[in-house]
């Protein structure tokens, strides 16, 4: 069977946009959900009177549902479908919002961000797994990056909503404002497709053709021509259930050791220097009250990597823009620990943020290509789930180097992640430029 959105053709058609922006509902969910607590923990810790320790319960409770979700939603995935289980993560946003902001105390919250952490972690996977399953190679990054870009701008409307609301009980609203984007997305699902790559590995194939008849048609209408012969593929037998067994398989094993070491390293050194960075200008003799604004002015450019992605995304092999991403991480990192200088703090942190889009948009592009259609979901939340894993333990292994040896030595730490993160990529990362998911992994 061939799919037309795999044709070679340089155009994109109209009707992927749409598939694209519906799908950049969960991204902006995800960014929202997971940037919105560094706003709020203030009004919360205040309503409640939170200790630090209930502090840190409440700020990474969301990362405990987000390995969960990611490990889970490969399995519900492969059993019910792309389209169905997007629908599911919209239901347990609106749930987990709701729940989170009536909660009338600390552990109720926490349990309720574990909720809205489900639908994080399995958004995150399953929604570019559903682009990618549907966009044609040439165009493949840059509709995947688009969902990608949602994120940071759910994330910089977080940080706009935390920057300008500060009131005690604003926090309950700042939650509560999820629900809406999640509702609007559960409607628009309703008129997506199912990826006619899940319908095929599961022996639907009358339903694949369909759907692949319809999207050729629409296609072709769209862009005014026939379009090309497919790429030829190895096609393999229907397999009913994908199982976690052949993510270890001789042929997969090293992409998952591969991408498990970078996941590891990567939420360490970048996300690490994103949540620390308010401390760490406090730590280099910066107030508060200007480390926020440095830290929203340095937030504000992180939409922009995915606009400067947008431009290149299919250009460039993708593992070599991740490995020159994370080299960059590390270079403007230890520029921004050497200096006490605003004018070179700031521009020093905003190139740390704009290189970490670029490498963020960049990787779910890339997991989204290296794992067949039968386990691709399940490959992508296993690897995943050891940033989340990461990025709950490495609070405490920075608060006790920070402490123990300063701003300067956490930076280092950071910078030997990243390394480690372009050198893991350069030497295992097969290359995957305008080749086929089938081709890729069959």
């Amino acid at each position: 069977m061939a799919i037309a959105v795999d044709r070679s053709t340089t155009k994109i058609a109209p009707f992927l946009y749409v598939i694209t922006a519906v799908s950049a509902i969960p991204g902006f969910l995800y960014g929202y959900n997971t940037g919105i607590i560094s706003g709020a923990l203030l009004p919360i810790t205040s309503e409640f009177h939170l200790g630090h320790q209930m502090q840190e319960i409440v700020a990474s409770s969301i990362l405990v549902g987000a390995v969960i979700g990611a490990l889970s939603c490969g399995t519900i995935s492969e059993r019910i479908g792309r389209k169905r289980t997007i629908m599911t993560v919209a239901c347990v946003f609106c749930a987990g919002s709701l729940a989170s902001s009536i909660s009338p105390s600390p552990h109720l919250l926490a349990l309720s961000r574990i909720l809205l952490g489900f639908a994080v972690g399995g958004s995150s996977q399953v929604t570019p797994v559903y682009i990618a399953e549907l966009a044609p190679p040439k165009q493949r990054g840059r509709l995947v990056i688009t969902f990608n870009l949602s994120i940071a701008v759910g994330i910089l409307v977080a940080n706009i909503v935390g920057f300008t609301l500060q009131d005690v009980w604003s926090w309950r609203w700042m939650i509560a404002a999820a629900v809406v984007p999640a509702i609007i997305l559960l409607l628009c699902m309703l008129g997506m497709p199912e990826s006619p790559r899940w319908l095929a590995a599961h022996g639907k194939l009358a339903a694949a053709d369909r759907i692949v008849t319809d999207l050729e048609t629409r296609v072709e209408r769209e862009i005014g021509h026939p379009l090309p012969a497919p790429e030829p593929v190895i096609h393999r037998p229907p397999h009913k259930v994908g199982r976690y067994s052949q993510i270890f398989g001789p042929e997969y094993l090293p992409r998952t050791v591969m991408l498990s070491l970078f996941h590891l390293l990567q939420a360490f050194g970048l996300y690490g220097f994103i949540a620390w960075m308010p401390t760490f200008l406090i730590k280099q003799g910066i107030s508060i009250t200007s480390s926020l604004g440095y830290t929203f002015g340095m937030a504000l450019v992180a939409p922009f990597g995915g606009l400067v992605c947008l431009s290149f995304a299919d250009k460039f092999e993708r593992k070599w823009q991740i490995v020159g991403a994370a080299l960059a991480i590390a270079a403007a990192g230890l520029v921004f620990a050497a200096s006490r200088n605003p004018l070179i703090i700031v521009p020093a942190g905003g190139f740390e943020l704009l290189s970490a889009a670029v490498l963020s948009f960049n990787f779910h592009a890339y997991q989204s290509e290296l794992f067949p259609t039968r386990i691709r979901v399940q490959a992508i939340g296993f690897v995943y789930s050891w940033s989340r894993v990461s990025a709950a333990f490495s609070a405490f292994v920075v608060a006790w180097v920070l402490g123990n040896y300063g701003a300067p030595a956490v930076f280092l730490l950071f910078t030997a992640s990243m390394l480690l993160v372009a050198l893991a990529i350069a030497t295992l990362g097969p290359l995957t430029k305008q080749r086929s998911l089938e081709t890729l992994s069959p």
